[in-house]
């Protein structure tokens, strides 16, 4: 982790950064291990970030863990993927309680095997009444898909005056109730597209594609993209 002190980024408007966390099997094959060893890695890296992320005061951090388009990926890589999550969760959990980060998730948690989703559950109920970053770990989502459930959310909801609806009210529906809109997303690997993520939430979000793979991204890689985020001009569709 980089030593680097910077200024504390709420200055610069930063309440919600979003990782797409890729290059995990290409970082593991350049060590010519298994693709499985560069998830274990990039699970690690997850929660390092988290914590860099909340020691320079972002209130909200989301990181693509798991889309809804992964399931197409081999059994046994998806297999080892969810283990492998629950296990970071356990290990992991006193480190977060230290840092005061609070978990939440979003995505149907209902596909997953019922081991993730408890250890999910429970990260979740024991960092519930921490206070500092939240830390939103997108499992099994994707961005049309979480419009679809917002939908049919609001569709059952009987107290909704459709012809009031304004986009306000209609985030009030998505997995994102209360956060705010993700001010920079970060992918990471040196793939550029969105890949179905946040769609909603991207709208007018800065966007940074870094060529470090996600096992290699630290604090110090953290502060860089902070820094390239300070010298940026958001106008919002205006002048």
């Amino acid at each position: 982790m980089s030593k680097t002190k910077i200024t504390n980024y709420e200055n610069y408007g930063i309440k919600h950064i979003a990782f797409i966390l890729d290059g995990n099997g290409r970082w593991a094959k350049a060590r010519k291990r298994p693709r499985t060893y560069g998830h274990e890695k990039g699970f690690s890296s997850l929660f390092d970030v988290g914590i860099a992320v909340s020691k320079h005061n972002i209130p909200f951090m989301s990181v693509y863990a798991f889309s809804t388009e992964n399931w197409s990926r081999p059994k046994k890589e998806v297999d080892f993927l969810f283990r492998t999550l629950e296990k970071r969760l356990h290990s992991v959990l006193k480190k977060v309680q230290k840092h005061n980060i609070k978990i939440v998730t979003s995505g149907d948690l209902k596909r997953l095997p019922e081991s993730t989703q408890q250890a999910i559950n429970y990260a979740k109920e024991e960092s519930k009444n921490n206070t500092g970053t939240t830390l939103n770990i997108c499992i099994n989502y994707g961005g049309k898909d979480e419009i679809v459930r917002a939908i049919k959310r609001l569709a059952a909801d009987e107290s909704v005056n459709i012809q009031a609806l304004t986009p306000d009210t209609f985030e009030n529906y998505l997995d994102t109730s209360g956060m705010p809109p993700v001010d920079l997303l970060v992918r990471t690997s040196g793939e550029m597209r969105l890949s179905n993520y946040m769609l909603w939430q991207l709208a007018y979000a800065e966007i940074i594609f870094t060529p470090t793979y996600w096992p290699d991204y630290d604090e110090e890689c953290l502060v860089r993209d902070l820094e390239e985020y300070a010298k940026r001009t958001r106008r919002f569709g205006g002048l």
